[in-house]
């Protein structure tokens, strides 16, 4: 089984994490697939049982509006019982965006993989992407 770490990024920052939580995964054992949110259906994600899934914070610290929010949205109604690690960069404000995301996603049914999801301030520095690493290979160890 691989497990699916699908993003959506502006700038490469959303894109860097997603490549180290792949780079965690593998160290847990478990294969992996990169993909962009245009390359997978929310419901092709959706017949996966653990996945991770990452989006910067757009404007008023919300998902990016064009592609992320109507595959989110369309996801929603999928994901009961669902083992999910969310992640995404910011440049401002102090991570409402992923709160939100979180509690959304907690009521959708899913269970996030290390209750909270990984986020990093603008570009990915080591902390972060060990950050990114740890919580990948805790996410291989759901599958």
């Amino acid at each position: 089984m691989s497990i699916p770490v699908v993003y959506w990024s502006g700038t490469g920052n959303t894109e860097k994490m997603a490549e180290a939580i792949a780079a965690g995964i593998r160290e847990g054992g478990a294969e992996v697939t990169v993909l962009g949110i245009d390359a997978i259906s929310p419901e092709e994600l959706a017949g996966n049982a653990v996945f991770a899934l990452g989006c910067p914070a757009m404007g008023e610290e919300v998902l990016e509006e064009g592609e992320m929010e109507p595959f989110v949205e369309a996801l929603e109604g999928k994901v009961s019982g669902k083992k999910i690690l969310l992640f995404g960069s910011y440049d401002w404000g102090d991570g409402e965006w992923m709160r939100s995301w979180e509690e959304r996603m907690k009521n959708a049914g899913a269970v996030l993989s290390g209750d909270a999801g990984v986020i990093a301030n603008m570009e990915p520095d080591q902390e972060a992407i060990d950050l990114c690493k740890s919580a990948g290979k805790a996410l291989a160890g759901n599958a």
